[in-house]
């Protein structure tokens, strides 16, 4: 046990140094996105794009998100760079899969596109996450727990996940459905959801301090092969908000989803 501490700890320092790149893109559902490996031609076996985002945020915000944002997918057996996760094996047998890796998390609220009191709120933004994740492959289809914590010093919060990811080639679409649980503490929904006693001190809003909460949610994720080099990349993603985050002041709506359309070219 002493031994895994170490690498896990090791390989997320590693891949910590390519945060920045990761917390650029918040593309596709990293647990369902494709990989991709070197072909019969010699190709590096690196798929890059473009794609734009839809963000219908549950936040009670004037306009929804719309951005274009770049993507990546690599994975050499040892590294990979999966959409808005970049991390490293550190088991592979085929059947068992652990991982060490950084990604953004969280929702992200702007007080510049919300009225009344709630613009007088502080921004929250994205945190940055190192965690690890275990997957189990069935014939059936694959089950994954993940853990992560903020590292940004954000909200200082822990995820945790429990997942069922499946694979389905139909022609020449292949798609990722997932499905499972999200559970979040409280130091992560106080800094998404509640409202501190500075803020309630400035507002007519009254102070706010969620506790833990569990939620489902949902993704699909698909690419279609237009040709031997370029990929039509599809996403939908649909997080369910527990009553700790509905019951907040700064939400209106239960649901908070994500739409990806873009296009990759493989090298």
């Amino acid at each position: 046990m002493k031994i895994l501490t170490n690498k896990l700890l090791n390989t997320a320092a590693l891949t910590l140094s390519f945060g920045v790149l990761t917390l650029a893109s918040a593309s596709a559902q990293a647990e369902t996105a494709p990989t991709v490996s070197t072909s019969e031609n010699e190709k590096l076996g690196v798929q890059l794009g473009v794609n734009l985002r839809w963000n219908n945020s549950a936040y009670d915000l004037d306009d929804n998100d719309v951005s274009v944002l770049p993507s990546i997918f690599f994975d050499n057996g040892k590294y990979y760079a999966r959409g808005n996760q970049i991390g490293t094996y550190l088991v592979n047998d085929g059947s068992n899969e652990v991982l060490a890796f950084v990604q953004p998390g969280g929702p992200s609220f702007d007080p510049d596109d919300a009225k009344g009191d709630l613009a007088q709120l502080d921004e929250r933004k994205w945190s940055g996450l190192v965690g690890a994740s275990y997957m189990r492959t069935t014939p059936i289809g694959g089950f994954k727990a993940q853990l992560s914590t903020d590292v940004a010093g954000r909200s200082d919060g822990t995820v945790a996940r429990l997942s069922y990811l499946a694979k389905l080639t139909p022609g020449k679409w292949t798609i990722y459905p997932s499905a499972g649980l999200e559970w979040v503490d409280s130091n992560y929904n106080e800094y998404y959801y509640g409202i501190s006693q500075k803020e309630a001190d400035k507002t007519s809003l009254d102070r706010y301090k969620p506790d833990s909460s569990i939620s489902p949610y949902i993704s699909v994720n698909g690419t279609y092969a237009i040709n031997k080099d370029w990929d039509l990349f599809l996403g939908q993603s649909v997080n369910f908000l527990a009553d700790e985050q509905r019951d907040s002041p700064m939400v209106d709506d239960r649901v908070d989803y994500k739409t990806t359309l873009g296009v990759l070219y493989q090298f």
